[in-house]
C-alpha cells in the first residue's frame, strides 16, 4: 500500500477540478496501490491509523530566515475541510447551527456513548471481536491490552463545564462531545458464497447492500444520511426493518444530526457505544462498525452501518446476521 501524505483531506477529490465542481452529486472510491489490484473470491479487507506516529512535516528546500514552518499531519491531512480551510469541528458547529442542535444535547449523548460502552465492556460484549495486544516496555513487565482504557477515564461532572473548541462564542463542540485521537486496526475477511461453500466457511452475516453519497465538505456530519438512505430505498427495507444502526461519532454531534434527519429511533443506534467513547482511529473505524455489527446482530437481522469518509464523503453498508 503506498501512503500519500501532505496531500490534505481525501486527496483525489480534493485536487480534481470536476469532483470538485461536482462535489454534490459525486460517489467517489478512492484507494491507493502499490501494484495492481486483481479480483479474488475471498479477500481482506481493513484499515489501520496510529495517530500517535502521524509526524510532522516542512516543505522541502523550505529553510526561510527566521526558521521554518511544520505542519501537524492530523490537522492537514485528515481534519481539514481544503475548500473552506476550516477544521472538522468548524464543519460539525456549521451543521450544529442549521438543525439547531444544542450544547447540552451534544454532551448528553456523549455521556450516553461513555454509559453505554462500560457496560458493553463490563458484559463482555466486545469479546469476540477484540484482539489483545502485548505491549513491551523496557525494564518493566509486558503490558497485555485487552480492552480499550478510554471509558476509564471519563469525569462526566466536568463534560458541561468544559469550554468550546472550534467556536468561542455560541459554540457546542468540546472536547468531551467529540471523538479523542487513537490509534487502531480493525480487519474483516469477505468471500463470495461460492468461496464459503468450496472452503466449509460459515459465514458471520451476508452483505446486502451499500452505497457511497457526497455533499458539499462543510456538510460532511450529514453525509452519512444520504448514502444510508440510498441503501435503504436500493432493497426495498424501511427504516423500522433495521435492528442496529451503527453511524460513526466523529462528533456526537454527527449521529445527533443522522438520528433527526432520518428519524430513527436513537435507543437503536450506536447500542455499546462508539467513537467518542471507543476512538476513532481515522482509517480504521469504517470497518470497526461493520465488524461490530456481524457480532452484536442476532440471527436474522439486518444492521446498517454508515459512515463519513472524508471531503463530504459517506458510505453506508447494510449486512444481514446469519
Amino acid at each position: 500500500m503506498a501512503v500519500l501524505a501532505a496531500l490534505l483531506r481525501s486527496g483525489a477529490r480534493s485536487r480534481s477540478p470536476l469532483l470538485r465542481r461536482l462535489v454534490q452529486e459525486i460517489r467517489y472510491v478512492e484507494r491507493s496501490y502499490v501494484s495492481k489490484p486483481t479480483l479474488k473470491d475471498v479477500m481482506v479487507a481493513g484499515g489501520m491509523e496510529s495517530m500517535s506516529n502521524v509526524p510532522y512535516v516542512m516543505n522541502r528546500g523550505s529553510t526561510p530566515y527566521g526558521g521554518v514552518k511544520l505542519e501537524d499531519l492530523i490537522v492537514k491531512d485528515g481534519l481539514t475541510d481544503v475548500y473552506n480551510k476550516i477544521h472538522m469541528g468548524s464543519c460539525a458547529e456549521n451543521t450544529a447551527k442549521k438543525l439547531n442542535i444544542a450544547r447540552n444535547e451534544q454532551d448528553a449523548y456523549a455521556i450516553n456513548s461513555y454509559t453505554r460502552s462500560k457496560a458493553a465492556w463490563e458484559a463482555g460484549k466486545f469479546g469476540n471481536e477484540v484482539i489483545p495486544v502485548t505491549v513491551t516496555v523496557k525494564g518493566q513487565p509486558d503490558v497485555v491490552v485487552k480492552e480499550d482504557e478510554e471509558y476509564k477515564r471519563v469525569d462526566f461532572s466536568k463534560v458541561p463545564k468544559l469550554k468550546t473548541v472550534f467556536q468561542k462564542e455560541n459554540g457546542t463542540v468540546t472536547a468531551a462531545n467529540a471523538s479523542t485521537l487513537n490509534d487502531g486496526a480493525a480487519a474483516l475477511v469477505l468471500m463470495t458464497a461460492d468461496a464459503a461453500k468450496r472452503l466449509n466457511v460459515t459465514p458471520l452475516a451476508r452483505i446486502v447492500a451499500f452505497a457511497d453519497a457526497a455533499v458539499e465538505p462543510i456538510d460532511f456530519p450529514i453525509a452519512p444520511v444520504y448514502a444510508a438512505s440510498m441503501v435503504l430505498k436500493d432493497v426495498g427495507l424501511k427504516k423500522e426493518d433495521i435492528a442496529m444502526w451503527e453511524v460513526n461519532e466523529a462528533f456526537s454531534l454527527v449521529v445527533l444530526a443522522n438520528i433527526k434527519m432520518l428519524e430513527i429511533d436513537p435507543q437503536k443506534v450506536n447500542i455499546n457505544g462508539g467513537a467518542v467513547s471507543l476512538g476513532h482511529p481515522i482509517g480504521m473505524s469504517g470497518a470497526r462498525i461493520v465488524g461490530h455489527l456481524t457480532h452484536a446482530l442476532k440471527q436474522g437481522e439486518y444492521g446498517l452501518a454508515s459512515i463519513c469518509n472524508g471531503g463530504g464523503g459517506a458510505s453506508a453498508m447494510l449486512i444481514q446476521k446469519l
